[in-house]
């Protein structure tokens, strides 16, 4: 999970970024930070919904995986992969 203010602080670094190399004029300094934020915002949220899922995919396995063992950390970065290639 990243906070709201280090999202805040990450949309920012991008806005300035995608500025300062000239790759867009902003109009609306402030809107584009809004929509940087925004979108930050949903990548977080959708790949927290994915951390779950794989989890729970994890958990349901008739086996017990003990998390934080390799065979856990081969299984969740498979099903990690998986989940984001569904998702697009």
């Amino acid at each position: 999970m990243i906070s709201e203010s280090r999202q805040s602080v990450l949309a920012r670094l991008i806005v300035d970024s995608v500025w300062d190399d000239d790759l867009v004029d902003y109009s609306d300094e402030d809107g584009a930070f809004r929509a940087a934020k925004r979108v930050l915002a949903q990548f977080v949220d959708e790949d927290e919904r994915i951390d779950e899922t794989v989890r729970a995919k994890i958990r349901s396995l008739k086996r017990n995986v003990i998390e934080g063992s390799m065979e856990w950390e081969t299984l969740f970065a498979k099903y990690y992969q998986e989940e984001t290639n569904r998702h697009g």
